[in-house]
C-alpha cells in the first residue's frame, strides 16, 4: 500500500522548513521564565492561604484590645493588680504573675501583700524570700505592702508547706478591699498562668465585686469562685470583711473543708456580684481531664475544642486534684492514671486523638519552665 507523502511532511526535499519542525517560540527566554514563574507564584499563594486557614481554625487569634477604651488616655494610677504571699513557694508564684503582667504590657499598679515579718534585706544567696521581694520590686515595679497575716502556719520540717497553711491564710486577699487609694483593683490567685492581657476588667460597670462562677460546681450550686475578683476598694467593706474573718481565726468554724475567702465573699456578695464569664476568666486545668464539658460550655450542642478554649481564656488556674500543683513533680504512677485520656483506643499502643492530653501537659511544662526562669537562684552581694 502506498503511503501518502503528506504523512511525512518533513522528509528530505519537502518544501516545509525544518526550522518550523522544532517550533521554537519567537520570544525571549526571559519572557518564558516570567510566565512560568507566575504559575509557580499562584500555587505558592494558594498553598500559603490553605495553611493559614488551617492554622486559624486550629488556634484562633486572641481578641484585640477593646476599641471603646482609650488606653493611652487612662489614668492608670487609679487601678492596680494585687497578690498575696505567705510562703516562699507562693511568693515565687506571685512574681510569675507580676512578670506576666509586665510582659503583657499592663500599665496598672502592682501590689503585693506579704507577712510583716519578712524584709527586703538580702542576708546571703540562700535568703530566697528577700531575693524574690527585691526582684518583684526592682524588676517588675511591685509596691510592697507588709501586713499581718492571720492564721499563718509554720512549714513542715521537710521544707514543704503544711497542707492547711494555704487554706488558713487565704483571707489575706481581702486586704485588696482596703487599698482605698484605687478606684478598682484586680486580685488574682497566684497558682495560675496568665495567657492574655485583662486590663479591660478595670472598666466594668460599677459594682462592689465581680467574680466568675465556680462552673465545675454547676448546676448544684451557683457559687462564685474567688480565683479572680475585680474589687472596688471600700473602707466600709474592708471593715466588715475583717470582722467576718475573726470566727475562722478563733476556730469557731470548721476549717477542714472550707476556703474562708470563698465562703465569706459568697456570703456577702453571692446575690449581688457581677458575674464574669468563666470561659474567659475562670478556666481550670482540670477541664482538659474531663470528657463531659457540659458545665464549662453551658450547652450540649457545642463541640469541645481544647485549642479554641485555650485561645479564649485569659488565664488557666491549676486545679487537678488529687494531682499536686505544677511546682511539685507528678508521681509517675499517679500521672499515668489521671492524665487526660485519648479519644480513640485510650491506654493502648494505638491510642490517638490525644489533643486534650497534649494541651494539658504543655500548660504544666510552660508553667515549670517559666517558674525556673523567673524564680531562678539570684546572686546578690552581702550587705556591708
Amino acid at each position: 500500500m502506498a503511503i501518502k507523502s503528506s504523512a511525512f511532511p518533513y522528509r528530505r526535499g519537502s518544501n516545509t522548513s525544518e526550522k518550523d519542525f522544532f517550533d521554537i517560540p519567537d520570544e525571549p527566554i526571559l519572557s518564558v521564565a516570567k510566565r512560568q514563574l507566575r504559575h509557580v507564584r499562584t500555587w505558592v499563594v494558594v498553598l500559603v492561604l490553605f495553611l493559614l486557614i488551617k492554622w486559624m481554625r486550629r488556634t484562633p487569634l486572641p481578641p484585640l484590645p477593646l476599641p471603646h477604651i482609650h488606653y493611652d488616655e487612662v489614668d492608670w494610677s487609679r487601678f492596680a493588680y494585687t497578690q498575696y504571699a505567705t510562703s516562699e513557694t507562693y511568693l515565687c508564684n506571685c512574681v510569675m504573675v507580676f512578670e506576666a503582667l509586665h510582659r503583657l504590657g499592663s500599665r496598672a499598679d502592682r501590689l503585693l501583700f506579704y507577712p510583716k515579718e519578712w524584709d527586703l534585706v538580702i542576708e546571703d544567696d540562700t535568703d530566697r524570700i528577700s531575693q524574690l521581694l527585691v526582684l518583684a520590686k526592682e524588676q517588675y515595679n511591685v509596691q510592697m505592702v507588709p501586713v499581718t497575716i492571720e492564721g499563718i502556719m509554720a512549714e513542715s520540717a521537710g521544707g514543704g508547706e503544711s497542707s492547711q497553711s494555704s487554706w488558713d491564710t487565704s483571707t489575706a486577699k481581702l486586704y485588696a478591699f482596703g487599698v482605698v487609694q484605687y478606684d478598682r483593683v484586680i486580685h488574682l490567685d497566684s497558682d495560675m498562668m496568665l495567657l492574655q492581657p485583662m486590663d479591660e476588667l478595670f472598666f466594668l460597670p460599677p459594682t462592689t465585686i465581680a467574680m466568675p462562677r465556680a462552673y465545675w460546681l454547676l448546676p448544684e450550686t451557683q457559687t462564685l469562685s474567688s480565683l479572680l475578683a475585680v474589687i472596688e476598694p471600700s473602707y466600709r467593706e474592708f471593715t466588715y470583711l475583717k470582722e467576718a474573718v475573726k470566727p475562722a481565726i478563733f476556730g469557731q468554724i470548721n476549717i477542714t473543708n472550707s476556703r474562708y475567702d470563698m465562703e465569706i465573699l459568697n456570703s456577702r456578695y453571692g446575690d449581688n456580684a457581677l458575674v464574669l464569664p468563666h470561659r474567659q476568666y475562670g478556666l481550670i486545668s482540670g477541664e482538659f481531664r474531663t470528657k463531659n464539658h457540659r458545665r464549662f460550655l453551658g450547652t450540649e450542642h457545642e463541640q469541645w475544642n481544647p485549642d479554641k478554649v485555650l485561645a479564649e481564656a485569659k488565664f488557666v488556674h491549676f486545679s487537678d486534684w488529687p494531682l499536686p500543683k505544677p511546682w511539685v513533680m507528678w508521681p509517675q504512677e499517679q500521672l499515668a492514671a489521671l492524665q487526660p485520656a485519648c479519644n480513640q483506643n485510650p491506654g493502648t499502643p494505638q491510642e490517638s486523638d490525644c489533643r486534650d492530653r497534649e494541651v494539658w501537659k504543655e500548660l504544666y511544662d510552660q508553667f515549670r519552665r517559666k517558674r525556673k526562669d523567673v524564680c531562678k537562684l539570684l546572686s546578690f552581694p552581702a550587705p556591708i
